[in-house]
């Protein structure tokens, strides 16, 4: 199991040093041998979690534009890009020029999008749930035409019509996909038909299993093995935080026999770089690494 970090504070850290935060904070983790690194596609902070809508956020492909020219390894993506955010195809420009200047490191993470109140503020408009659901499943089609090297013709869709999808210069290699929720019915029937990983909430083993019984039959209908689907969870990671490895990877251990292949861990309320020096060292992700 290989170990990722999730960056989605940044109100502990004054405006004019974020950016040696951020330095910091990729640099630690590029040390630690993290795998992959990313940060949430919000305009505002989430205020439905529990945190202020004022605190800071910054806006996701800049920063991962940024983090591309400080590391060398990690795989960097959002969880998740709401589709709404973005027309599609400037999304996938966006991501194929994140994967050209990482080196070929770039994921797109996507979803269906949840946040109201920061489309009402920035005057983004906010369609009705089924409606969000059918614009995904055509943006993930468009992603895909976008990268294809045969395939730059038009896209016609019910919601989104390209004339072109030329898309130059094209990703080193095709990005990944990554679905992120657990809705059962729509959801991780878009991730067994469109992506090659999914991010679900390490709520418990028993309904990480459920899930994945579910994307299994997904993946059947669509003539697919799951095997092929890279499975990863969000964790927190007071474990670590306290200084006890032992009971970080015993907490890992059940996921790890599902097949989970990457565990990506939340920070405390208001860290950064400290929060990777100090608690997700190199020895804790050696033994995740051996689960």
């Amino acid at each position: 199991m290989r170990v990722g970090i999730h960056l989605m504070r940044f109100d502990s850290v004054e405006p004019a040093r974020l950016r040696q935060e951020l330095a910091d904070t990729a640099g630690a983790a590029e040390a630690a041998g993290v795998s992959w690194i990313s940060v949430m596609d919000h305009f505002f902070q989430m205020e439905p979690a529990g945190f202020p809508a004022e605190d800071p956020m910054l806006e996701a492909y800049t920063t991962l534009g940024y983090l591309a020219g400080l590391t060398s390894t990690a795989q960097l993506g959002v969880l998740v890009t709401g589709v709404t955010y973005r027309y599609p195809g400037l999304l996938a420009k966006t991501v194929a020029t994140l994967d050209v200047l990482s080196g070929g490191r770039a994921t797109l993470g996507i979803g269906a999008a949840w946040y109201d109140r920061e489309h009402r503020a920035l005057g983004v408009p906010f369609p009705p749930l089924a409606e969000r659901f059918e614009r995904l499943e055509e943006a993930l089609q468009i992603a895909g035409q976008m990268w294809d090297p045969a395939n730059q013709g038009p896209y016609e869709g019910k919601h989104y019509q390209l004339a072109e999808t030329l898309c130059r210069p094209l990703p080193l290699k095709r990005p990944e996909i990554l679905v992120g929720g657990g809705g059962e019915r729509k959801t991780l029937r878009l991730v067994a038909q469109y992506a090659d990983a999914c991010n679900l909430f390490a709520t418990s083993p028993d309904e990480v299993s459920h899930k994945l019984d579910v994307l299994r039959a997904h993946c059947a209908d669509v003539g697919r093995d799951l095997a092929d689907v890279r499975v990863t969870i969000l964790h927190g990671s007071e474990a670590l935080i306290a200084g006890d490895v032992d009971a970080f990877v015993d907490q890992l251990r059940p996921y790890a026999a599902l097949g989970v292949e990457s565990v990506i861990l939340r920070p405390p309320a208001t860290s950064l770089a400290a929060w990777v020096r100090d608690a997700v060292t190199a020895e804790a992700v050696e033994r995740v690494a051996g689960l």
